[in-house]
């Protein structure tokens, strides 16, 4: 029986399962932003984000237990870096997960894994825009498109010459 069983396995062991989510882990913290199926993506979630939660107080017994995690030691030192500084103050989300369409080949549900708090093209998005207001027009404003109107009829008489020249 399945009795509370409720995680995806993934079609996998246990070991398996363990590399594939280590090995998935290491790929998106040193790239910030990684390529893989839904269901992966769901898993990663799952098995990343206690992680991150863990570099935000660097001490040697959160270092270690990482460490027993990933395995290698310079995605531990990113983690606990640049990672730990910029999700200081967030209390959790540290992922995102976009849909990205189907997998040509079989079909699959593929989707973008990524962190938060790296991804410039949404960042720059969100930075405040200049709010322009409504104004009623002034005065200057009706006295300007008067101005261009005549510079705006001139070529249109030079248009009719050309066809005469010919």
């Amino acid at each position: 029986m399945r009795h509370n069983k409720k995680f995806n396995h993934l079609s996998r062991k246990k070991a398996h399962r363990d590399a594939l989510l280590a090995n998935l882990a290491i790929s998106l913290i040193s790239h910030k932003r990684i390529f893989t199926t839904h269901a992966k993506a769901k898993a990663l979630r799952v098995y990343a984000e206690p992680l991150v939660t863990r570099a935000k107080k660097d001490d040697m017994q959160n270092r270690r237990i990482v460490f027993g995690y990933l395995q290698n030691k310079e995605a531990v030192k990113e983690l606990f870096g640049t990672i730990a500084e910029k999700v200081a103050d967030r209390p959790g989300g540290y992922l995102r997960i976009l849909k990205t369409g189907h997998r040509l080949g079989d079909n699959a549900e593929m989707c973008m894994i990524e962190f938060v708090d790296f991804n410039e093209a949404m960042l720059a998005d969100a930075a405040p825009k200049k709010s322009r207001t409504r104004r009623s027009r002034s005065k200057k404003a009706e006295a300007a498109p008067a101005v261009e109107a005549p510079a705006a009829e001139a070529p249109a008489t030079e248009a009719p010459e050309a066809p005469a020249a010919e």
